[in-house]
C-alpha cells in the first residue's frame, strides 16, 4: 500500500459488468510499531469520526495497551475535537453498545474525555477477497496493489443505515449513512431476510453441487422458492412486527422491492459469488437465533408456516452434516439425503446445535417442520 502511493484498487461488480475504483489517500499504521502507534493516537485525539471493522465485538479488548477499546479511549481524551461518532461495523446487533461499555472500562474515569457516541450499522453488501492469483487473472480484476496477490471484489451499493446522532450541532462527514432512531428493525429485516436468503442459496446451491450463486439463475424453481421463502415467510412476519413504525421498507410493496432488488444482486454474475463464501461458518448460521432458524422462529410467533425456510434449514443440515465443522455427535451419522429423518433425529441435530434457550415445545415444533420440508425438497 505504502509503495503504491498510499491507494488500493477496489473492483466494483454492477449489473452490466466490474469497474475498478483507485481509493487514495490512505494510511495504514500498525499499533506494534512505536512511531506508527505514535501517529495513530495523534490521529485518533483529532478524529470526529472513527469507525471500527474488526472480525468480532470480541476484538475490541485484544492486544493489551493498543487495543482497539484503549486506544478509542486514549484518542477522546485528545483535544483536537469537540464530539466524536464511532460507526461499528461489526456483524452484531449491539456493536456500539459492547464498544460503548468497552471503552469506559479502560477509560480512567472518564476524565478530560470528549463526547462521544457510538452508532450501530446496517451494511447490506455482498463483498469478498479473491485470493487466488489464477482466479484474478481469469476474472481480470486489479489487485489491491500492484504485486499484491488479492483482490477485492464488491458490489455496486452505498445505502448504510446507521443509528440517529444524537450529539448536539454535530455534522457528520460522511453524507451518505442514513440515520434511523431505532436501527433494531432494520437490522432484523438483513438477518431475517438479506442474510437468510443469501445463506438459504448458498445452502441449496450446494445441494444441487453449484459453484456460484449466479448458477442459480439456470435454477428457477430453486430462486423461486428462496423468494417466496425471503418475501412471503420472513418479510410478512417482519411487517407484522415493525410495520407500525411507518417506514416503506415494512409495507408489502417496499418489502417486495427490497427482495427482489437483493435475490438479482446475490445472483450478479459479475460478482460470482460462490457458494463456499454463502455457507461458510455454517454452525453459526444454523443458530437457535440467526438466519434461517431465527426467521422460523420469528414466523411461527407471527402465525406464519415457515414451510419454505424449513427447506433452507434442511438443506444447511445436510450440508453441515458434510463439512469438518460439524459437532461431532452422533446425531450428524445419520443426516443424509438418500435417507429420510425422522422428527426424534432432526430434534436431535437441532439440540447439537444449540446449545441452550430453546423449550422443549418450540424444538419439536420446528424439527416437525423441518421433517415435513423433506418431502418437497427440490
Amino acid at each position: 500500500m505504502r509503495g503504491n502511493g498510499n491507494q488500493y484498487a477496489l473492483n466494483v461488480a454492477s449489473p452490466s459488468g466490474v469497474d475498478v475504483v483507485h481509493v487514495k489517500g490512505v494510511t495504514l499504521l500498525n499499533p506494534n510499531v512505536a512511531d506508527d502507534l505514535h501517529q495513530l493516537r495523534l490521529m485518533l485525539g483529532r478524529a470526529t469520526e472513527m469507525v471500527t471493522s474488526l472480525p468480532s465485538v470480541a476484538f475490541y479488548t485484544r492486544g493489551g495497551e493498543t487495543s482497539v477499546a484503549r486506544l478509542i479511549a486514549e484518542g477522546l481524551r485528545g483535544h483536537g475535537a469537540e464530539q466524536t461518532v464511532v460507526y461499528t461495523a461489526e456483524n452484531n446487533n449491539h456493536a456500539a453498545e459492547i464498544l460503548a461499555r468497552d471503552v469506559q472500562s479502560v477509560s480512567s474515569g472518564g476524565s478530560g474525555q470528549r463526547p462521544v457516541q457510538a452508532l450501530n450499522t446496517v451494511i447490506g453488501k455482498m463483498s469478498q477477497v479473491i485470493s487466488e492469483p489464477s482466479e484474478i487473472e481469469r476474472r481480470g480484476l486489479e489487485p489491491i496493489a500492484p504485486g499484491f496477490p488479492r483482490a477485492f471484489l464488491v458490489e455496486s451499493f452505498n445505502r448504510i443505515l446507521v443509528s440517529q446522532i444524537h450529539l448536539p450541532g454535530f455534522d457528520p462527514g460522511i453524507a451518505a449513512f442514513e440515520g434511523k432512531e431505532d436501527l433494531l428493525p432494520f437490522e432484523e429485516a438483513k438477518l431475517y431476510g438479506h442474510n437468510a436468503a443469501h445463506t438459504m442459496l448458498g445452502f441449496l446451491g450446494k445441494t444441487h453441487e453449484l459453484l456460484l450463486l449466479s448458477d442459480l439463475r439456470s435454477k428457477p424453481a430453486l430462486i423461486a422458492l428462496v423468494r417466496k421463502a425471503f418475501l412471503c415467510e420472513a418479510g410478512e412476519a417482519l411487517i407484522a412486527r415493525h410495520g407500525k413504525l411507518g417506514d416503506p421498507l415494512f409495507t408489502r410493496e417496499g418489502f417486495r422491492m427490497y427482495a427482489d432488488d437483493l435475490l438479482l444482486r446475490m445472483t450478479n454474475p459479475h460478482l460470482s459469488d460462490t457458494v463456499a463464501r454463502a455457507i461458510r461458518d455454517p454452525v453459526r448460521k444454523l443458530g437457535y437465533s440467526d438466519r434461517l432458524f431465527g426467521a422460523m422462529r420469528l414466523c411461527l410467533t407471527c402465525g406464519i408456516e415457515p414451510e419454505c425456510l424449513a427447506v433452507g434449514a434442511l438443506t444447511g443440515l445436510y450440508a453441515l452434516s458434510e463439512h469438518p465443522e460439524r459437532p461431532q455427535v452422533p446425531a450428524f451419522n445419520v443426516c443424509r439425503r438418500d435417507r429420510k429423518l425422522t422428527g426424534s433425529e432432526i430434534a436431535n441435530l437441532l439440540a447439537a446445535l444449540w446449545a441452550d434457550g430453546y423449550s422443549s415445545a418450540e424444538l419439536k415444533e420446528i424439527a416437525e417442520w423441518v421433517e415435513r420440508a423433506q418431502s418437497s425438497l427440490l
